[in-house]
């Protein structure tokens, strides 16, 4: 996984009823853009993440 500042990360609920979240990439911590990440979610938390495979990168200006 590869993902830069500003991208967007879509994290999949993994159970029943369970709702998506999105979290935008505010600091890279990894080499070559690669995990971990500081992320912000749309609540304002912010949290240190390395994505599993239930999360999608959604590029910055991909249209994606």
């Amino acid at each position: 996984m590869h993902a830069s500042v500003g991208d967007r990360l879509l994290i999949h609920g993994r159970i029943v009823g369970q709702q998506d979240r999105t979290a935008e990439v505010v600091e890279v911590l990894g080499e070559n853009g690669t995990p971990p990440y500081r992320v912000r979610f749309e609540d304002g938390h912010e949290t240190l993440m390395s994505p599993g495979p239930d999360t999608v990168v959604r590029h910055f200006g991909s249209g994606e």
